[in-house]
């Protein structure tokens, strides 16, 4: 396996085990200012990737299809978009400073089931990042080794404050500092994993890349919208979280047409 392939596995996990690492040293759980922020950045981040990494290298691939170029991609889209609504209304979980639990009836702890929801959000990344890590291998050059380092860089970027935005409140809520820290990391092993495994089975389909990595795209637009855009936006003054939002969008573009 390539070197640049290993590196995008382990960015994005390692952004998360660090960001959860935040636990071992802060004595205060995050604000709600500071979640906002986090999480705005997380998001704004996560759609740019989606647009530059994902759609529009989907696009390019076919364009071979003349004025339906955008029909693979808009497929693709849907499809991990209803892979995202099917896994939300099957899998329990809890949004954060949310009372209500989601997806099916469950016995679950609380702690448990917010370490759900974020797993949830973390398998479309790794989605993505297998996605395009196959589409390095298989020599596509829409998919250059600079994109795939971008994506995977940029992921672990928005990764390093989602790991502590979990860690800290499973560490308010009663958890020991090592089990917080334990819990923030496995979150982030779905990452990696589930890479490897698209990665697998992308392989076996490389003439349908431009609809996976659109249906990457699409399953992370929908975390971005269901979950990230509604936390960032929560109380009177949400204004930070709409900037940092912005930051991260920059970002990702700038990392996306830097490395790419």
């Amino acid at each position: 396996m390539k070197a640049e392939v290993i590196m995008g596995l382990a960015l994005p996990f390692a952004g998360t085990a660090l960001g959860s690492g935040c636990v071992l040293f802060m004595k205060r759980q995050l604000g709600n200012s500071v979640r906002r922020v986090l999480t705005g950045f997380a998001a704004g981040v996560m759609v740019a990737a989606s647009i530059w990494s994902l759609i529009i290298p989907a696009m390019e691939q076919s364009s071979d299809k003349g004025r339906l170029a955008f029909l693979p991609a808009a497929i693709g889209f849907w499809c991990g978009v209803l892979f995202l609504l099917l896994l939300d209304s099957i899998i329990p979980h809890l949004h954060m400073n949310a009372e209500k639990a989601e997806g099916l009836p469950s016995k679950l702890g609380r702690t448990t089931m917010m370490v759900l929801a974020v797993t949830l959000h973390n398998i479309p990344e790794g989605m993505a990042v297998g996605i395009v890590c196959a589409g390095f291998m298989s020599g596509s050059a829409e998919v250059t080794s600079g994109g795939a380092l971008a994506l995977a860089l940029g992921i672990a970027i928005q990764n390093f404050p989602e790991g502590a935005i979990i860690s800290m409140p499973l560490y308010a809520d009663g958890k020991s500092k090592g089990r917080a820290f334990a819990d923030g990391v496995l979150t982030g092993a779905v990452e990696p994993v589930g890479a490897a495994l698209t990665m697998l089975f992308a392989g076996l389909f490389l003439p349908a890349m431009p609809y996976l990595m659109s249906f990457a795209a699409g399953a992370m637009m929908y975390v971005v919208v269901e979950e990230l855009i509604p936390e960032m936006s929560e109380g009177e003054h949400s204004n930070s979280g709409v900037l940092m939002f912005c930051a991260g969008f920059t970002l990702m573009m700038a990392l996306d047409v830097a490395l790419g």
